[in-house]
C-alpha cells in the first residue's frame, strides 16, 4: 500500500519500496506516483502507456548518474559499482555503462519514517564498495499547494562521490494529450539544441515559451543553455491552457545542465544538479513544486 501525504489542497502518493518500481535506474526511495490538486486534478503519468514497455518511471522520480556511474570505469567484470538510490550493481561485461540497462543488484537498505500527514522521510544506509559509501536522506513534505523534496548525500566512505541528480518529472495534466493546448514556459529565452535534430520536429520555440504544433507521435527531446536556478524565480512552468492547470518548479538550484524529454502523453523537464561530496562531508538541495488552477485561456 502506498504512503500518502494529505492537506487541504494536495494529496500525494508515494510507492512503498519495490512496490511499483523494481528497476536499477531510478531512486526507489520516495518514488512519487501521484499528485492530486483539490481532490480532482492529476499531474503524474507513467513514462509509457503500453504495459511492459519503457523503464517503469512514473510521476516524480529521481536518478543519479545517468551518464556515468560512480567508479564504473575502474570496476572489473563481475565486480560491483554503486548506483545512488538503487544499490550495488554488478558489471556484466566490458560494455560502457548504460542507464537504461538492467544490472544485477544488491539493493541498499532503506528505512521509512512518516513524521506526519504532511511529511515523510526515507533514510538509505551506506554499503561500502571499494571506498565508496553514502548515507542518503530524502525528506518529502507538503505545505499548501507546494510539494518539496529535500535530498541530503552524506559521504561515509574514503573516496570522493562525484555524480549528478535530476528528477525526471513525468507530467501530464488530467490526462490531456500533449499538443497546442500545452505551453512550457522558461525563466528566459534559452538557446535550444539537440544531438538528434529530428527530436525537435513539431516543437515551436517563441522566446521563453515552448509549444507543440500537434500531438507528438514519437519522442521529443532538446537541451538548453545551463542557467543558475538560484537567481531565477522558478526553473520552469507547465500549463494546460484550456483548464488553467499549472505545475511550476520553484527550486533554487545551481544547475549543471537542463533538458526536456517527452512523448504524446508526457512532458518531462529535467533539471540537473552536480553532486560532489568529499569524505566526511554532506551536500543538500531541495526541489519544490507548486500546483495551481487559474482562469483558463
Amino acid at each position: 500500500m502506498a504512503y500518502q501525504l494529505q492537506n487541504e489542497q494536495l494529496g500525494v502518493k508515494i510507492a512503498e519500496l519495490g512496490e511499483v518500481y523494481r528497476g536499477t535506474r531510478f531512486d526507489g526511495a520516495g518514488f512519487i506516483t501521484s499528485v492530486e490538486l483539490n481532490g480532482r486534478h492529476q499531474f503524474c503519468v507513467p513514462e509509457s502507456l503500453m504495459p511492459g514497455s519503457g523503464t517503469g518511471g512514473i510521476g516524480l522520480c529521481s536518478e543519479f548518474g545517468i551518464k556515468e556511474a560512480i567508479g564504473y570505469e575502474e570496476t572489473r567484470v563481475g565486480e560491483r559499482f554503486p548506483k545512488l538510490g538503487v544499490g550495488l550493481l554488478t558489471r556484466p561485461d566490458e560494455a560502457e555503462y548504460r542507464f537504461y540497462r538492467e544490472y544485477a543488484c544488491a539493493r541498499f537498505e532503506t528505512q521509512v519514517e512518516q513524521k506526519s500527514a504532511q511529511q515523510i522521510c526515507f533514510t538509505t544506509q551506506p554499503a561500502d564498495c571499494r571506498g565508496y559509501a553514502v548515507r542518503m536522506f530524502k525528506n518529502i513534505e507538503i505545505s499548501g499547494n507546494q510539494l518539496s523534496v529535500t535530498y541530503t548525500v552524506e559521504n561515509t566512505g574514503s573516496r570522493v562521490i562525484s555524480t549528478d541528480e535530476y528528477s525526471h518529472n513525468f507530467l501530464g495534466i488530467d490526462g490531456y494529450a500533449v499538443g497546442p493546448d500545452y505551453v512550457l514556459k522558461l525563466p528566459f529565452a534559452p538557446k535550444i539544441w539537440s544531438d538528434e535534430p529530428d527530436t525537435l520536429e513539431g516543437l515551436v520555440f517563441e522566446g521563453d515559451h515552448v509549444t507543440w504544433e500537434r500531438r507528438p507521435e514519437k519522442d521529443f527531446y532538446f537541451r538548453m543553455d545551463t542557467f543558475d536556478g538560484r537567481e531565477t524565480p522558478w526553473l520552469w512552468e507547465l500549463r494546460h491552457r484550456p483548464s488553467g492547470l499549472t505545475v511550476r518548479e520553484l527550486s533554487k538550484l545551481p544547475l549543471s545542465s537542463a533538458a526536456v524529454w517527452g512523448h504524446g502523453h508526457v512532458i518531462s523537464p529535467e533539471m540537473f544538479v552536480a553532486v560532489h561530496v568529499a569524505p566526511g562531508e554532506r551536500q543538500s538541495w531541495t526541489r519544490t513544486y507548486g500546483f495551481s488552477k487559474s482562469k483558463a485561456e
